[in-house]
């Protein structure tokens, strides 16, 4: 395994981040294909073994089951200074904000959920997972600032945003002297690669560390065309994001498992290793063994520049799905339904 640095924090992390989404009570949560904690606990034990460092959870997940599922599994298994947690927060729900509960107040009462969840005093990646257009900017840094100073997080993160909003957002936490965000993860792999307009760009310019989801495309960049799965076949939220577009991806399938034929090396090797030299970290889900040894092999591998650029030759752009679109279609104050683990937030 290879370590880096987090962006502009002193957090050091293999170059490949566990997700967790796929642990948890599939009786708490949407997912269908998610594993149950004895399962959940051998796949973290050989991440540990393999070298992985770095956890992603949220409290999202199967309504907080897999940040209890992580938590007891590091406290058995691993030294909690010897690993990087990283959690995230939803936006306020619609009876918070009813309430009239600020940002702030939603903010300490997610960290500490979560903190319960974990069994742990601190996290050292505190993420915000979605914008939220009903809170004022202001309120979450300075909410996310107290959770920092009052040690119960290290560092903060931020996901599915636009790059105008991250910049945005540090430019304010700067002014202010409030902790800023030091790494971003968004949606970004081999098949959808819009964050290189101006996101990957902002990142580099300033340091900030990348740590995408949705690493292997909910498995279409690990397996050869006429494979399934059970997360394939049931895994709704992915089908959303890319079934539209399967007949243009499938170019860059072929050449992802024509190489990987080639190379004597598996699918995921070749995906990974090509988006390990765009990013910090991937954020890689794993609900089987072979999973996380696959992704952990995928590091002791380099793509030569050509074959980089023969991967990337059949891309064609896509438009915005998943979160993002909803993201998109909040800013112009459309009225949408967010849905996140069991909470269904409705944006005005």
């Amino acid at each position: 395994m290879e370590y880096t640095q987090l962006g502009n924090s002193e957090l050091k992390v293999s170059r490949i981040c566990m997700g967790c989404m796929g642990f948890g009570d599939a009786k708490n949560g949407q997912h269908s294909w998610t594993v149950d904690e004895a399962h959940s606990r051998e796949i973290i034990r050989r991440g540990l073994e393999l070298g992985v460092n770095f956890f992603d959870t949220a409290i999202a997940y199967q309504s907080g089951t897999s940040e209890q599922y992580l938590g007891r599994a590091l406290r058995d298994f691993a030294r909690r200074e010897d690993v990087v947690v990283a959690t995230k927060f939803l936006p306020r729900a619609p009876e918070e904000i009813a309430a009239g509960v600020s940002g702030q107040a939603h903010i300490g009462r997610m960290i500490d959920t979560s903190l319960k969840n974990l069994g742990m005093d601190y996290v050292d990646l505190y993420i915000y997972h979605m914008w939220d257009y009903q809170t004022p900017l202001y309120d979450i840094l300075e909410g996310l600032d107290r959770v920092v100073r009052a040690g119960k997080a290290r560092y903060i993160g931020i996901s599915n945003c636009f790059a105008y909003q991250l910049a945005k957002a540090n430019a304010l936490a700067e002014r202010e002297g409030f902790a800023r965000f030091v790494s971003v993860q968004n949606h970004y792999n081999l098949i959808f690669r819009e964050e290189e307009r101006e996101m990957a760009k902002l990142c580099a310019e300033e340091n900030i560390a990348m740590t995408p989801y949705s690493a292997l495309a909910g498995g279409r960049l690990s397996k050869h065309p006429g494979q399934t799965s059970k997360r394939l076949e049931e895994d709704d939220y992915a089908r959303l994001k890319y079934d539209d577009t399967a007949q243009q991806d499938a170019a860059v399938i072929d050449r992802v498992a024509h190489l990987a034929d080639k190379r004597g090396v598996t699918m995921t090797q070749v995906a990974l290793a090509w988006l390990l030299g765009k990013v910090t970290a991937p954020v890689v889900g794993a609900t089987r063994l072979h999973h996380i040894e696959g992704a952990a092999k995928a590091v002791e591998l380099t793509l030569t520049p050509e074959e980089t650029a023969w991967l990337e030759e059949p891309y064609v752009p896509h438009r915005l799905v998943g979160v993002m679109a909803q993201n998109t279609a909040a800013s112009a104050g459309e009225k949408h339904v967010w849905s996140t683990g069991n909470q269904k937030i409705e944006k005005q």
